[in-house]
């Protein structure tokens, strides 16, 4: 498979809408040969959002979930904003944040659900960068945010 799109599609994955922006902020900046993708929430296919706080209404197999679906989104978002998803050539830096309980400790486990689908998308050499994964009360009570940063072909 030669480009992004085909694998996505090899991959069985349907992006769901794109969504606009949530305040004053660009979705997608570009500067110099890097990306720099704004915070995503998890939205489905029908343009609804994924929902609940992990440890409370969520189980950690839920905010995962969550994850993954926020990495669709901001290939949508990408796809949208930027244009060809073939111009990424690698995912430099991810943040990750949950929605959960203060007693919550599984945070990583949860963001593996977006980096375990950035692998598949981009390979493992280019789809995995270095990580942060934290927890906090996010807006509209999303499972999941996550921004990121990809490096770009010259």
């Amino acid at each position: 498979m030669n480009s992004i799109k085909e694998r996505i599609t090899a991959l069985g994955l349907e992006l769901p809408p794109a969504p606009p922006p949530a305040g004053v902020y660009r979705p997608v900046l570009v500067v110099d040969k890097f990306l720099y993708v704004s915070g995503q929430g998890p939205v489905n296919v029908d343009g609804s959002l994924m929902t609940g706080r992990v440890g409370d209404d969520a189980d950690k197999d839920k905010g995962k979930e969550g994850a993954r679906q926020v990495g669709l989104t901001m290939l949508s978002t990408i796809q949208e904003h930027f244009g060809d998803l073939d111009r990424i050539k690698r995912v430099v830096k991810v943040l990750g944040m949950v929605n959960c309980t203060p007693d919550f400790k599984e945070h990583p486990y949860v963001i593996n659900g977006f980096s375990e689908l950035m692998a598949d998308v981009f390979g493992k050499e280019n789809g995995i960068g270095v990580r942060s994964a934290v927890g906090m009360m996010l807006p509209s009570n999303i499972l999941v945010e996550i921004e990121a940063h990809f490096e770009l072909y010259e």
